[in-house]
């Protein structure tokens, strides 16, 4: 089971990542700041990994798999993180 935790985690960090790239090409003269980074990240992270925690207990699966592979936690956990990316711009409205 560590092993689904550990992607989904991956799947939260990547969407982070990708998040924060995003963010600094759509804006000129942005400068790298530490704190901003590893707290998308992070949080993507946990995301991503609290949706492939919660895709495990509910014991769901997909519509091809009889089991739920690293590979499906990898996107559920990317999933994860832009949900919770989407309900931060929801709230905070934002563009």
């Amino acid at each position: 089971m560590e092993s689904f935790l550990i992607w989904g985690l991956a799947g939260g960090v990547l969407r982070g990542l990708v998040g924060y790239v995003k963010h600094r090409a759509s804006y000129k003269d942005v400068r790298f700041d530490w704190g901003y980074f590893l707290s998308t990240v992070g949080i993507s992270g946990i995301a991503g990994f609290a949706a492939a925690v919660s895709l495990r207990q509910l014991g769901v699966t997909a519509v091809e798999f009889s089991a739920l592979t690293p590979a499906v936690m990898f996107v559920t956990g990317y999933a994860g993180g832009d949900v919770l990316e989407n309900l931060a711009k929801i709230i905070l409205k934002k563009p």
